[in-house]
């Protein structure tokens, strides 16, 4: 075995891409979240993040639908577009017909999954044949899209979130930064510890690189996240989540593990490595978002109550 294929080469070189990968992403967001907090060209709220969005979302829903194409009613760009329709469905809702109450915003989303779900069955209904499993068909296709596309839309409400208090361009991003903040901080720390230190596995059937030490650190990032946005960044306005950040780190960390599980979960079952290549060491956006799932209707949640 040469120098350049030996496991830990190889592992420096996964370790060199994600590092690229996720400085270039953060650099994009950065860029367009100050573009849309600061209403460059006086565009309204989310007007500069929903094409990212959108690309995300539909890049992420494609992955899931060529992973599992087999089991699926929708064609894979159904699929795709459903979940980005879905994700884009509250900025459009306020945009429209304004901003009043959070659950509006919301429940725009849910009448996009509505669409997705009257899809799925019209395809089912067309293409019926018996002994194809088609009702199994039609479950795929819509979990394929709303598992995606709805918990981006709590997203976008996060960004719509309105706050009280006397506000300016980086406090109205304080609820969605919070969140990619205290679940990202919480990746990036269980991979680090994990992979230094971590002796017990937390699922070895399912994730074997997961470890209890790694999911310590993870929390504890998670918190020191949640202190330095809400408290720090967000302490120039009234508005804090339900609990304070203490609860906040705990309830959205222990969610973005729960999600990054999830997905491991669906990979496992489905033998895939990673949803896709275009992000480099990342894999695809499935991977990029996956963590962020469960953890956006929570931070939503605890956002809206508080």
């Amino acid at each position: 075995m040469t120098a350049s294929s030996s496991p830990s080469s190889g592992k420096g070189g996964r370790l060199a891409s994600r590092l690229i990968a996720g400085g270039t992403v953060l650099a994009a967001f950065s860029a367009l979240a100050w573009a849309d907090a600061t209403a460059a060209a006086e565009a309204p709220p989310m007007a500069w993040l929903l094409p990212a969005l959108i690309v995300v979302a539909a890049g992420a829903g494609r992955e899931a639908a060529r992973m599992s194409a087999a089991t699926l009613a929708l064609p894979t760009t159904l699929v795709a577009v459903g979940a980005a329709a879905i994700a884009a469905a509250p900025a459009i809702h306020a945009w429209y017909r304004g901003q009043s109450e959070p659950l509006s915003l919301v429940g725009a989303a849910g009448v996009a999954c509505m669409g997705v779900i009257t899809a799925a069955f019209i395809a089912g209904v067309i293409h019926y044949a018996a002994g194809r499993g088609e009702a199994a068909r039609i479950a795929g296709s819509i979990a394929a899209s709303i598992s995606i596309g709805l918990p981006l839309a709590f997203m976008v409400a996060l960004r719509l979130e309105p706050l009280a208090g006397p506000t300016g361009p980086l406090v109205s991003l304080v609820p969605l930064v919070s969140l990619i903040a205290v679940v990202k901080a919480g990746d990036v720390a269980a991979y680090a510890v994990g992979s230094a230190v971590g002796r017990h596995r937390m699922a070895p059937s399912l994730s074997p690189g997961k470890t209890w030490e790694g999911a310590a650190a993870s929390l504890l990032a998670s918190l020191a996240a949640a202190w330095l946005v809400i408290e720090r960044l967000g302490g120039f306005t009234a508005s804090r989540p339900l609990g304070g950040w203490v609860v906040y780190g705990l309830l959205v960390g222990i969610a973005g593990m729960i999600g990054d599980l999830a997905e491991s979960l669906v990979k496992r079952d489905l033998a895939t490595k990673d949803s896709g290549h275009l992000l480099g060491g990342m894999g695809g956006f499935l991977d990029l978002i996956d963590s962020l799932l469960l953890a956006a209707p929570v931070a939503w949640l605890l956002w809206a109550a508080g």
